[in-house]
Formats: structure tokens, C-alpha cells, sequence
């Protein structure tokens, strides 16, 4: 962040400012606050930032943006709510630099599609991105006011569960362009049906620049309902032949996966270190995002390749012999389907998925359970492991679909003691469940007695 006074900023937001600070970066943790610092007193359901404001300010923070009376005598931004003015003024910084703004959601894969699409920039340009899923109404406006000098591109992750929530991040974003990954059942029980996803999903359309291009995943009969006036629309997808970027001879090779991307009679070889047809996609978005901005197509391909799984997504791991698929950072069914297809398509003695809970499923939440128990048994799973009240018909249905191994768990422990002792070197192992069952205390249960 570039250094700004606070009655530069106050102007800007047409706010109240009492006294005068230079500050250098924005905090909206007391804890966390460095010398330099504006805190921003964020008012939530369960805290009230205003009540920290006095620890900011000891900690170094030099000014402070509130909308109630705070214990301490600090220059002060004065607004009507902190959290909108956040976004406002995120907005209003995120203009004064003219750079090439990518914003993304949808339902499955926005997080690796986004680390894809920065590692395409990457190859030629400064790019910012969205750090982990700060993908709200906090986390948009950390990662715009993160901009420098010398950012000349910038990847922007946009989450929801509920309608109107995009619509507030793109106009504060506004994305020269915008990528929509897919329309799955992610909050289902907020939205009622795909097509209430889809609604909400496309408000990203709201703050894309007129003209600007919308990037949709051609395989997705319910992206290719979308239409607009104003923006271009480019497809990507590896069914459909009518999309303009398409990948084809696809093929895994290890822990990798090679294929070509063909486009307007060219056609480039690219290689990406994971594996699964849904990452395919997403390296598509990255491609097709990154050439149209105008990298070269052999930079673009050395750039997807130099991408690194973040966080619990689908990473891999091999320990005595045993390969381990690390993909609990969230589920849905339409994640869970793609992770038990890449558990199927590897090479090893025995297949084993431990599923957890997928919540915010609402009324088709049996089913779709049920449906993850079906899937594991028909793509020839050896074994199913599940945690959580949810996940019993999981076991139930892959068992009675003839998985020879199939039991539910309600502790983290007694997975974990009955799945290590079931482990045999040569085993491929998936661990998929919602980010709130926590099964990332299996994995490393298992890995401690393992060593």
C-alpha cells in the first residue's frame, strides 16, 4: 500500500476527519497492528472493533476509522458505518491505479482458478492476488488496499452464500474482466436451486467494466444460459466445440497433467503439477484469461506450470509409500464428485476415500450424501471411511453398493486408529469434507504414527 493521509482518504469518502496521519497500511486487528497502521474498527455479529481501538493505537496504530465515540484521543476518520466505508474506500484506492483487474467466483475450484489465473500473469507481470480465500466483504478490500506502484495486474476472488454479496464486491472491485468457474449446489440451502446460484453468481456482471470480457466454462449447461449486451463472452471448456479456448489429449502422468489447449487454429502444449480433469478447467481459465490480456501463450504455459497448490486443495502426498490426497479445505458435490474421480484415476493397490460432512446443503443433503456413497462404489473404490452425522447414509449406500469396506465415524480419533491400521504401502488415500469437520486432524493423526 502506498502511503496516504487520513484526510486524503476522509475526502474521498466524503467522511469526518479529525486531525491528520500518514499511514502506511490497514489493520482491522488490534492485535496485529504495526507502527504506521490505520485500524479500522469493524463492527460484527459476535465483536466490536470499537473496543480495541485504544490497544490499536497503543500498538502503534496512527490513526483510527470508527462510527462510535472510542476511548482514545487519536486522529480519527468518523463515518456512518466502518465496514461500508471499507469497501468504499478500497474502491477508491483500487482506481488510482490503472492496472489489469481479474475478478473470479463460482461455485467450485474460484481458489485454484485464481492461483492459476495469477500464475498465467505471473509470467510477464506484477501480479497481486486474493491470499488464500479472503474472498468477503473484509477480505476484498485487505487484498485491493495491498495494491503498490508496481502491481500491474491484480487476481480477485469473490465468495458468497447468499445473493447480493457479489454484487457488493464487484462494484467494488471493478474487474476489467470477470471468470465464472461453474454453477454447482454450494449454498443451496440459502439459494434455493442452481439457477438462484446462478442469479447470484452472475451479479459479477454489475461492476465489469462496459466492454470488458466474461470468461464461462462452456461445459456448464447453466453458464451457457448467460447472455449480455455489453461485455464480450469467451468461452473455455473441453466438451463443447463451439467454445473459443478447448483442451484436448488430455492425459495424467504421475502427479501431473498434460494436455494442449487449442484456439483459433494454434494450439499450445501445456503441463500442470496436479492432476484431475477439473484442474484442467481451471488452467483453462488461467490460459485463456492470460492470452487475452495478451501473454504470450509459451509464457502463460511456463507460468501454469510453476503453480503450487494451496492450502488443504487437493495436494499430494506420498509418506512410506502411501499417496495421500490432502483436499479438505471445503466440499461440495460437486467437488466431492471430482475428487473421487481423480482417487479412481490413480495408479495404486488400493483406493481409499475418507469423506466427511458437506454442509449448506439443505433439503438435498441426504441425497447427495447417498449419491457420494454410489459414486465411490461405481469408480471402483476399495474403501470408504466417513465422519459425521451426514456422511452415515454415505457408508451405508457405498456398502450396500458393494464396497467391501465402508464404516461411519462420529470422532476424529477412531477414524484414525481404524484407518491406520487398514493402511498398506502401495494405497491411495482421498481426504474430502467440508473445511468445519476438521479432517485435516485425521491426516495428521495419521502421518504422526506413520512416523
Amino acid at each position: 500500500m502506498k502511503t496516504l493521509s487520513i484526510k486524503e482518504i476522509a475526502a474521498a469518502l466524503g467522511a469526518k476527519c479529525e486531525g491528520d496521519a500518514e499511514i502506511k497500511n490497514i489493520s482491522i486487528d488490534s492485535r496485529t497492528v504495526k507502527e504506521g497502521d490505520l485500524y479500522i474498527a469493524i463492527q460484527g455479529e459476535k465483536f466490536d472493533g470499537h473496543i480495541f481501538s485504544k490497544s490499536a493505537v497503543e500498538n502503534g496504530a496512527a490513526a483510527v476509522m470508527c462510527h462510535k465515540d472510542i476511548d482514545c484521543d487519536c486522529p480519527k476518520i468518523i463515518v456512518d458505518d466502518t465496514q461500508e466505508a471499507f469497501l468504499a474506500m478500497a474502491s477508491w484506492y483500487r482506481q488510482l491505479f490503472p492496472i489489469f483487474v481479474v475478478g473470479l467466483t463460482g461455485s467450485v475450484g474460484k481458489t485454484t482458478t485464481k492461483e492459476m489465473i495469477a500464475a498465467a500473469l505471473s509470467s510477464e507481470k506484477n501480479t497481486l492476488k486474493t491470499e488464500g480465500n479472503l474472498n468477503n466483504s473484509i477480505g476484498v478490500p485487505r487484498t485491493l488496499m495491498r495494491l503498490e506502484e508496481d502491481t500491474e495486474a491484480a487476481v480477485i476472488e469473490m465468495g458468497m452464500d447468499n445473493k447480493g454479496q457479489i454484487s457488493v464486491l464487484t462494484n467494488c472491485v471493478k474487474p476489467d474482466v470477470a471468470v465464472i468457474t461453474n454453477i454447482g449446489v454450494s449454498h443451496m440451502e440459502n439459494l434455493g436451486s442452481r439457477e438462484g446460484i446462478l442469479n447470484a453468481k452472475i451479479e459479477i456482471i454489475e461492476g465489469l467494466k462496459k466492454g470488458g470480457k466474461l470468461f464461462l466454462n462452456s461445459d456448464d449447461p447453466y453458464l451457457m444460459s448467460v447472455h449480455t449486451d455489453e461485455h464480450e463472452i469467451i468461452y473455455f471448456g473441453i466438451n463443447n466445440f463451439s467454445c473459443k479456448y478447448k483442451a484436448e489429449n488430455i492425459e495424467a502422468i504421475g502427479e501431473s497433467t498434460e494436455f494442449d489447449i487449442c484456439w483459433e487454429e494454434k494450439s499450445q502444449h501445456i503441463v500442470i503439477p496436479t492432476i484431475g480433469k477439473h484442474n484442467v478447467y481451471n488452467a483453462l481459465a488461467g490460459f485463456s484469461v492470460a492470452v487475452e490480456y495478451g501473454i504470450s501463450p509459451e509464457n502463460a504455459a511456463k507460468g501454469l506450470s510453476s503453480y503450487t497448490p494451496s492450502g488443504m486443495r487437493q495436494r499430494l502426498r506420498t509418506v512410506k509409500d502411501i499417496t495421500f490426497i490432502e483436499d479438505c479445505y471445503n466440499a461440495s458435490p460437486d467437488s466431492v464428485r471430482a475428487a473421487i474421480n481423480t482417487l479412481s484415476s490413480l495408479k495404486a493397490e488400493r483406493k481409499i476415500a475418507v469423506l466427511g460432512d458437506m454442509l449448506e446443503l439443505g433439503s438435498i443433503s441426504e441425497e447427495a450424501h447417498k449419491n457420494s456413497g454410489m459414486l465411490a462404489a461405481k469408480k471402483g473404490i476399495d474403501a470408504v471411511f466417513t465422519l459425521g452425522e451426514r456422511s452415515v447414509v454415505t457408508a451405508e449406500k457405498a456398502k450396500e453398493m458393494g464396497v467391501e469396506f465402508a464404516e461411519n465415524f462420529t470422532s476424529h480419533e477412531a477414524l484414525a486408529d481404524k484407518l491406520f491400521s487398514f493402511l498398506k504401502a502401495g494405497d491411495a488415500v482421498l481426504f474430502k469434507a467440508s473445511r468445519a469437520m476438521k479432517l485435516e486432524d485425521v491426516i495428521n493423526n495419521i502421518y504422526d504414527k506413520l512416523n
